[in-house]
């Protein structure tokens, strides 16, 4: 019985992780199981399949079980990936190409499938459900090799107002500090207590006290984060939507690509460029250009700066909605987070419309 036990278990474990619809595998596996019933010389095949169904497990064990083997997949049962070559997926309301927009899932990103049907999926990411086209999603075990590609260690911070210090001690000077719920890039977990990250395109350090370590993939982006307020501009608007189609593009030092790779200057230069403002390619150059505001005078289009031991050396672009979009970091690339992620410096206006 022990042992029926442990091939009950491993089985559904594998079914799990396999990221297959279960009512599906469980069709898969009664015709195997039926079939093999008439075929006697091939009992070994099922050794263990028929136990699942005889089984004493309890319901309450069996669940057990499914969670464990959930958190194999980053907490998805049915993972899915986006695997769209550029720009995002779209996913709507209903499962037809003219059905509202609801959000974006952006390249790579994951989401929880929950149905399929007639080439549609129903998914759960992040704070988004709806149906994207099923054509676009890796699944089953592709879905699981793509994430373990993709899955990055990330440290979230629990404290309102986490330390980001230049040198993993308490002595060390402060960068800046970030917000309770800020993700911050694993670079390295060290044995004194200090977690080596990404602010952005800085390596700094964070007391491994006061975050969460976890490996996590990107999720859909609501249409409310892509939203903007009432009386902006025609041009602020059209600014923002170009820049955002850049989202999930690479970092790379010194570049003003958008599709190749931007740093972060580079990229708030090139999009304003596709509207006839020229920029200089440096951070602390462009927050001396413009007019300083402060934050409740923010608009869409605006620049915000951000500060390391009193100096400027990061940009990003407000789109509204108390979000910018920058590109942080080797490791995120072009990405959209809160103005307030970290402790802005300065706020200017670049567009005097």
């Amino acid at each position: 019985m022990k042992r029926q036990l442990i091939v009950s278990a491993c089985f559904l474990s594998s079914l799990l992780l396999l990221g297959e619809p279960m009512g599906i595998q469980a069709a898969e596996m009664n015709d195997v199981f039926d079939h093999n019933q008439e075929e006697d010389s091939q009992d070994i095949l099922t050794a263990g399949i028929g136990d699942l169904f005889i089984s004493p497990l309890t319901k309450v064990e069996y669940l057990e079980i499914a969670k464990k083997a959930e958190g194999a997949l980053w907490g998805y049962t049915h993972l899915g990936i986006c695997n769209v070559e550029e720009n995002n997926l779209n996913i709507r309301q209903e499962p037809d190409e003219s059905g509202k927009l609801v959000g974006k899932l952006p390249k790579n990103a994951a989401c929880e499938i929950v149905s399929s049907e007639n080439g549609w999926a129903y998914i759960t990411s992040g704070k988004v459900s709806g149906y994207v086209k099923e054509e676009y999603l890796l699944t089953g075990f592709d879905a699981k090799r793509k994430g373990e590609e993709l899955a990055s260690a990330m440290a979230v911070s629990v404290a309102d107002g986490l330390n980001i210090r230049e040198e993993p001690n308490t002595d060390a000077e402060i960068v800046t500090q970030v917000a309770s719920g800020e993700i911050l890039d694993i670079l390295e977990i060290q044995d004194d207590g200090w977690i080596r990250v990404y602010l952005d395109d800085e390596e700094v350090f964070v007391s491994a006290d006061y975050v969460e370590v976890k490996s996590d993939l990107n999720t859909a982006i609501t249409m409310t984060e892509l939203m903007y307020g009432q009386g902006v501009s025609d041009v602020r608007v059209d600014l923002c939507q170009y820049a955002k189609q850049f989202l999930g593009n690479p970092y790379v030092w010194g570049g003003t690509s958008l599709t190749n790779g931007a740093d972060c200057s580079g990229f708030v230069l090139s999009v304003f460029a596709k509207y006839g403002v020229s920029l200089p390619h440096s951070s602390r150059a462009q927050a001396n250009m413009g007019t300083t505001i402060n934050a409740s005078q923010l608009q869409p289009g605006d620049l915000v700066f951000y500060a390391k031991g009193g100096t400027i050396n990061h940009v990003a672009l407000y789109i509204g909605g108390g979000q910018v979009i920058h590109a942080s970091s080797p490791k995120t690339g072009i990405k959209i987070s809160g103005y307030n992620y970290r402790t802005p410096s300065k706020m200017v206006r670049i567009l005097q419309d």
